[in-house]
């Protein structure tokens, strides 16, 4: 009989996340559940840093990016010792389970921590990469997209009247997703992922031959996991002789009030965690599968995601 129940954020923020955690704290309590906030995420349940939460706890917040249950990556929690700390913390509060909001590093982590530990836990989907094996849309996905679609779109009026080409580099270490989406969303002529192997002097050629044609502009996304916005900014300048800025959007991608998507994701998500647990459906991830809210095991999470990246790199291309 689960009665209490512990909310976490854990890695890299993103927009919704406050969202998922009103929708868990008032739809926990309406099904007469308990609910507690751990703060900075796993450090927070070795260290103690916690406190139940009522219905008020989450007025206001549904608009607001970032989590008010704060995150940070603690390497303590990957020892024994760490973990064990965790769980007399979970122990000494009476908690029976815990719903984690976050990605594919924190699902690794929680699924460790069940195994061990035999606590039932949930994890919400929410990454600005859109990256976790068996889920097709995170929670601040569409958000960071359209966060930096803003700022392509006004870069793409200074590139037009200055004719210049501009390669501007967006969030995404080992996932190309926000580049790709961004760069077919923002008109973009070619995108630069980890994903995919680039040939630098074909895209150079391209640049070259569009400009002699009396294509006056020209914008690059490139994907922070793929190389520097600068470094490539500088070898183009070098092989076209064409003008060529460099932009790197950086955090402002992780920020921001959550778009409608954003926010109607995490609530439902919220939800149907809750609804997990109390069907006794532990160590599952709850994300958007085939257009339906749905869950799958956390280990089909670890897996790299796998995705049509030459479809879309192909259409980018078409459409430019």
């Amino acid at each position: 009989m689960i009665k209490r129940i512990a909310v976490l954020t854990t890695g890299g923020d993103a927009p919704g996340m406050n969202a998922a955690i009103r929708g868990v704290v008032r739809y926990g309590i309406y099904k007469k559940l308990e609910v507690m906030g751990v703060f900075r995420g796993w450090w927070g349940l070795i260290n103690e840093d916690l406190k139940l939460f009522d219905h008020r706890s989450v007025s206001g917040i549904v608009n607001l990016g970032g989590t008010i249950l704060k995150t940070m990556r603690c390497t303590e929690f990957r020892t024994k010792e760490g973990q064990e700390r965790a769980y007399q913390t979970i122990k000494k509060h009476a908690i029976d389970a815990i719903l984690v909001i976050g990605g594919n590093g924190s699902f690794s982590a929680a699924d460790a921590f069940s195994k061990n530990y035999n606590i039932p836990c949930v994890g919400i989907a929410a990454s600005i990469d859109n990256d976790i094996n068996g889920i097709d849309m995170t929670i601040g996905w569409d958000t960071a997209i359209n966060t930096a679609l803003n700022a392509i779109d006004n870069i793409r009026d200074t590139a037009t009247s200055m004719e210049r080409i501009f390669v501007v580099e967006v969030m995404g270490r080992e996932s190309g997703s926000i580049a790709l989406a961004v760069a077919l969303a923002g008109g973009c002529e070619d995108v630069i992922i980890p994903e995919r192997k680039l040939d630098f002097a074909s895209m150079c050629h391209d640049i070259v031959n569009g400009n002699v044609k009396g294509k006056i502009s020209w914008i690059i996304v490139v994907a922070e996991g793929a190389g520097s916005a600068q470094d490539f900014a500088k070898k183009i300048t070098t092989l076209t002789n064409l003008e060529t800025r460099a932009l790197v959007l950086g955090h402002i991608q992780r920020g921001g009030r959550p778009t409608a998507l954003s926010r109607d994701i995490a609530l439902n998500l919220s939800r149907a965690a809750i609804d997990c647990l109390l069907e006794a459906k532990g160590n599952k991830a709850v994300g958007i599968i085939a257009g339906k809210v749905a869950s799958v095991d956390f280990e089909k999470t670890l897996f790299k995601k796998e995705t049509n990246i030459e479809a879309a790199y192909n259409l980018i291309k078409v459409m430019s």
